[in-house]
């Protein structure tokens, strides 16, 4: 048993030939260049080597124990708790996933409503001159294009997102589609990352697509404003993602996330495609030294690193969030080998 005990330590805990700690983290590809900024910034003898390979993956390796934290941004199912029951969510940041699009006749930003959007997605709306769309939009002179959507190939906490904000405002969606980290789309063109989509949105005149904020802003593509619970038209902002967050109570990180959500949030403010992206790290770490190490980056993460969010794009961690996930923090437990 204990050879099995030390056999899984040397998993999670991995120090080069220097002695320092290496943190090995994986998963969500959106807040992929904040942890980068992290790793660069946090000094205490630690190094942060992440992988962005999408939440789907993320979700798999913290499960198997092949990581030290997990990044996803959708809390684990009732099914992926199953398999990993001592893991704890510490929400890190804050994101929106934004509806971007290539379509050089818009002068302006346009605006969406949720039925349009999931009527989009499921290739019930075709063409940019549709009624519903220039409705919406009054000032602006459609082409009679054919839209050319792109969505997620990968599995996706950003899809996760999306298609649980669509299952929220649309009936027909949530019966046919539903929410998930995959789905069967109706066609499209698929794309890998929130980097793909980006690219071929960029590429693709007449295109549409979701992808988070931050990749939007970074390759300057034009998203929508989206209509809220409040019947009002708002931008993914630091302030908009923010007021959402603010609507949502959190429970403790060992207690059940799978209902958390901050899509279609209450508030005249709220952007309705918000979501917070996670930390996914067992309570119960296996070895001293790399257990105090991921506790001691996970509380710089939640205070000091929170400074460097606004820079990127990202939005800071609300202080109600930053309480909870103290509270979260302390549940961590390890012990020094002798």
């Amino acid at each position: 048993m204990r050879a099995l005990f030390l056999a899984l330590a040397l998993i999670f805990f991995t120090a080069p030939l220097d002695g320092a700690i290496v943190l090995h983290g994986s998963g969500a590809t959106f807040p992929a260049p904040l942890i980068s900024k992290w790793a660069e910034e946090y000094k205490n003898g630690v190094e942060i080597e992440y992988t962005p390979i999408g939440s789907g993956g993320g979700v798999e390796q913290i499960t198997k124990k092949l990581v030290d934290f997990g990044m996803s941004d959708a809390p684990l199912t009732p099914g992926e708790r199953a398999k990993a029951q001592d893991i704890i969510h510490i929400p890190v940041t804050l994101g929106g996933v934004v509806i971007a699009y290539n379509m050089p006749e818009a002068k302006e930003k346009l605006r969406l409503d949720g039925e349009t959007i999931a009527r989009i997605f499921s290739g019930q709306i075709r063409r940019w001159s549709d009624e519903s769309i220039k409705k919406l939009n009054p000032d602006v002179a459609f082409p009679d294009e054919e839209i050319i959507v792109v969505h997620r190939l990968d599995s996706s906490g950003t899809t996760f997102v999306f298609t649980s904000y669509l299952s929220e405002v649309s009936k027909e969606w949530r019966e046919k589609y539903g929410r998930g980290k995959l789905i069967n789309w109706f066609g499209g063109i698929p794309a890998k990352g929130n980097d793909g989509v980006s690219e071929v949105i960029s590429s693709l005149p007449y295109s549409i697509g979701y992808l988070e904020l931050t990749w939007a802003i970074e390759t300057g593509l034009s998203h929508a404003l989206i209509k809220n619970s409040a019947g009002n038209f708002v931008e993914a902002n630091t302030t908009t993602i923010k007021a959402a967050a603010s609507a949502v109570k959190l429970p403790r990180g060992d207690e059940d996330w799978s209902n958390v959500s901050m899509v279609n949030a209450s508030g005249d403010l709220s952007y309705p495609v918000s979501s917070f992206s996670y930390m996914l790290v067992y309570r119960d770490q296996m070895n001293g030294n790399g257990g105090k190490a991921l506790v001691d980056f996970i509380w710089w993460v939640i205070h000091e690193g929170q400074s460097y969010a606004e820079a990127l794009h990202y939005v800071p961690l609300p202080d109600e969030v930053v309480k909870r996930n103290e509270e979260s923090v302390k549940l961590i437990r390890y012990s020094f080998r002798e």
